[in-house]
């Protein structure tokens, strides 16, 4: 778990510097506008909804188009038509690799994304081939130097909320939930003043590859590449990689 929690963490500090040039708002506005159209406008009887706009506010898209884009959603506005779509493959080192993109055009997607794989030294694979190694799950991570509560009092305050597990990493503490807990069970933390980096349903790999060295480092620029392209939403895999090089590579 601990390779996806350090990328994860990564993935959003880089997030304001990707706000600043408009794809992390292109990306929220998607996710707003999918999950109004699946869900309703509503976002207390829509969690997906809920946790988008807070992902919009947390890079501060304005409330203006938060709004748009879910009255876009719901059909209240007029805008293009997004599908959702997963890919599965390998990376190098044989890493099992995720996808999930939301785009207006399926053709272009799937080009662009066997092109990066090929380019970065991986391959796509058929519906099924790598999702069996995943499990859906909420991830919560919280920065040891910004939680107001000692280690104990977040782990029983998770807990009592109804988080399923609860482990430390070197300047991380990790909350795991069932997908539908996620929200509910952040909502009881910021009661308490704590502030997540990262709070996600994600695909949680069931048991991880650790990578060390040039391996390390190609499936970070796989990683880069595709999280950089414009129709991909998240990005899962099951690399473990130490501190170190994560910090080195990632850079």
């Amino acid at each position: 778990m601990s390779g996806h929690s350090k990328w994860a963490n990564i993935k959003h500090k880089k997030a304001k510097t990707d706000a600043q040039r408009g794809q992390a708002f292109s990306k929220v506005t998607k996710e707003i506008i999918v999950a109004a159209r699946h869900g309703g406008g509503n976002p207390e009887a829509n969690l997906r909804l809920k946790a988008a706009i807070q992902k919009a506010r947390e890079i501060n898209l304005p409330m203006e188009n938060i709004n748009r884009a879910i009255k876009r959603g719901t059909g209240e506005l007029e805008g293009v038509q997004y599908e959702e779509l997963t890919y599965e493959g390998y990376g190098p080192a044989g890493v099992a690799i995720m996808v999930e993109i939301t785009t207006d055009n399926r053709n272009r997607a799937a080009s662009d994304i066997r092109y990066i794989f090929s380019k970065h030294g991986g391959n796509l694979g058929e519906s099924g081939s790598v999702s069996w190694m995943f499990r859906k799950t909420g991830y919560i991570a919280v920065d040891k130097g910004d939680c107001p509560l000692s280690e104990d009092d977040l782990m029983m305050a998770a807990l009592d909320a109804g988080a399923s597990d609860f482990q430390v990493e070197e300047d991380t503490y990790e909350v795991f939930t069932d997908p539908e807990s996620l929200e509910s069970v952040r909502e009881a933390l910021r009661r308490k003043g704590v502030k997540p980096q990262v709070a996600e349903v994600t695909m949680m790999p069931l048991s991880t590859v650790t990578l060390t060295g040039d391996d390390a480092a190609k499936v970070l620029r796989l990683m880069d590449a595709l999280e950089e392209h414009g129709d991909v939403q998240r990005v899962h895999a099951n690399f473990n990689i130490p501190q170190a090089d994560m910090e080195k590579y990632a850079g």
